[in-house]
């Protein structure tokens, strides 16, 4: 892993440049003595506000950057990529101005995939690259889709959905909100399922994987398979809750990002 970025102070940016100031990144928060960024793509469906609980306490020494995807949130009207490759080259020049030194991806479920093809990209395009990518509750990009979800009619989407807690099922009194839901959700699990790379390139950064341990659609055999996306350094840890366990255990989900990137985090030691 790499240690040296932990002896430069960050600076968050004080002029616009691309992706910072942008609609990209919205409900940035940064801890005191930041010095890692943390870029974090949400779920299927899932917008920047899905890392509310996170910004009450943001990891020490941490800033974090949650991205707004097209076709959710204050970006609701906008179209969204037909294709999960195209959305990340989208993402990826949306976030441009965010790339600085140091810096680091999380994903979680569908953004787990959107993290690993920026990273690839990042390294392809010979970009700074990331400090690490962290990835959560998703089948790693080589697996096979074990069935379509989006084969279901509505009902049997949010039937789903709330089965593992995906959908809280008082929001069915709201029916605006419920077709708005539905819609992104579905649009982004078409994504998903349409998406696969058969022979995985090296994320080109270290790679940590997080799963739930009570997490009923991807255990830990799926998530180990993210081997074959890392390079040399590569860590997986089971947290409790389930699925949507890094904000319903908001708690144990920073630690153990604290703890992944703390050499990255912590002010240099005075010899």
């Amino acid at each position: 892993m790499r240690t040296d970025a932990a002896a430069r102070p960050f600076h968050p940016a004080h002029t616009p440049t691309r992706g910072v100031g942008s609609p990209w990144i919205v409900g940035r928060v940064t801890a005191p003595d930041a010095r890692l960024r943390l870029i974090c793509l949400p779920q299927a469906g899932g917008s920047a506000a899905s890392f509310a609980p996170w910004r009450l306490t943001p990891p020490p020494g941490m800033e974090l950057a949650t991205v707004e995807l097209p076709g959710r949130g204050v970006r609701s009207a906008e179209p969204v990529p037909e294709t999960l490759e195209e959305l990340a080259d989208a993402v990826l020049d949306g976030i441009a101005g965010e790339l600085r030194a140091p810096y680091a991806l999380f994903g979680h479920s569908f953004g787990a995939l959107i993290g690993y093809e920026l990273a690839v990209r990042i390294r392809r395009r010979g970009l700074t690259p990331p400090a690490a990518l962290l990835v959560s509750a998703s089948r790693p990009p080589h697996a096979q889709v074990l069935r379509r979800i989006t084969d279901h009619d509505d009902e049997g989407l949010l039937s789903w959905l709330e089965g593992f807690g995906g959908f809280p099922p008082e929001l069915r009194r709201y029916p605006a909100y419920l077709r708005y839901a539905v819609r992104t959700v579905r649009r982004d699990l078409a994504l998903a399922e349409a998406y696969t790379a058969p022979d995985p390139e090296p994320a080109g950064c270290p790679l940590h994987v997080f799963g739930g341990a009570d997490d009923t659609l991807v255990g830990p055999r799926r998530l180990e398979s993210w081997r074959d996306c890392a390079d040399d350094d590569f860590t997986l840890r089971m947290l409790p809750g389930g699925h949507d366990f890094p904000f319903t255990h908001a708690g144990p989900m920073l630690d153990a990002l604290g703890r992944a990137l703390g050499p990255l985090t912590r002010p240099a030691s005075r010899s």
